[in-house]
Order: structure tokens, then C-alpha cells, then sequence
């Protein structure tokens, strides 16, 4: 008797909550991929119930859990991001920013050093990732696109 979950059995979830990436549109490809790669990887350190469980293959290999939900990638220019940002503040929702200091950093200490070395209003934001509830982060997210 197989029991795997059924279509039927098992309805799409739709999740109230979204978590989203905020590119800036003139960065170049291996920017954005390691960009989005260090801004959602504090999401699951901070906010536990983003992460689903463990995966394991039918040979019982286990595997690290990943996020229970997608994460949707947007781009804008750079007023987009400084917008977003202002919004997600002024929501107080759950965020990470990457700045262009960023790149000429080689470790984490040197990393939040350039950070904190700024002012909010000053910072060269080239990547936000944001979660929260979904209308929530539609609104923090206004102007920008979807991510082609």
C-alpha cells in the first residue's frame, strides 16, 4: 500500500506570509545570485518557522531543511530599493540589507563593519530581503518587478 499524499489528499498551501528579494536592477548576474544568497540566509536563523524539515531520498541520505515557502525575487532601480527599504523600516518587518560595500569585503567581521560604518539614509543598498505577511511585503515591495 502506497502512502504518498494524494492530490486530492493533500490541497495546495498558499501561505499567508512571503518572503522576497529586492535586487537592484544593474548588478551584474553573479552579483545577484550571491547577493540573494547572503540576504535570505538569516531569515532562517532569526525566524525559525520559515524552515521546514529535513529531506531524506529513498536511500534514507538525509539532507538539510529549506524554506517551507518560495522566495520570490524582484528587481528595481536604485529609488526603488531606497523606498523599499524606508517602507520596511517603518513597517518593522523582519529584514536583511546587502550594500555595495559588500563586494570589496572578504569575511562577516569586515561584512557588518561596512554596515555599521553608514548611516541608514546613507546606505548603498543593492539587495533587501524582506518577510512578513503578505500584503505587508506587496507594500514594502511597490514599483518593483518581478525578477525575469
Amino acid at each position: 500500500m502506497n502512502d504518498a499524499p494524494t492530490p486530492e489528499a493533500d490541497p495546495p498551501v498558499r501561505f499567508d506570509t512571503k518572503i522576497a528579494v529586492l535586487l537592484r536592477e544593474d548588478l551584474e548576474t553573479w552579483q545577484r545570485l550571491n547577493v540573494t544568497a547572503f540576504l535570505v540566509s538569516g531569515l532562517g536563523t532569526e525566524l525559525p518557522e520559515v524552515v521546514g524539515e529535513p529531506y531524506e531520498d529513498a536511500d534514507g541520505v538525509p539532507y538539510l531543511p529549506m524554506f517551507r515557502q518560495p522566495v520570490l525575487v524582484f528587481e528595481g532601480a536604485k529609488e526603488t530599493l531606497t523606498a523599499a527599504h524606508a517602507r520596511v523600516l517603518s513597517r518593522a518587518l523582519p529584514r536583511a540589507v546587502f550594500t555595495g560595500d559588500l563586494f570589496a569585503t572578504g569575511n562577516d567581521r569586515d561584512n557588518r563593519a561596512a554596515v555599521r560604518a553608514v548611516g541608514t539614509d546613507a546606505l548603498d543598498l543593492v539587495g533587501l530581503a524582506v518577510y512578513g505577511p503578505r500584503n505587508a511585503v506587496d507594500k514594502v515591495l511597490k514599483g518593483a518587478r518581478m525578477h525575469p
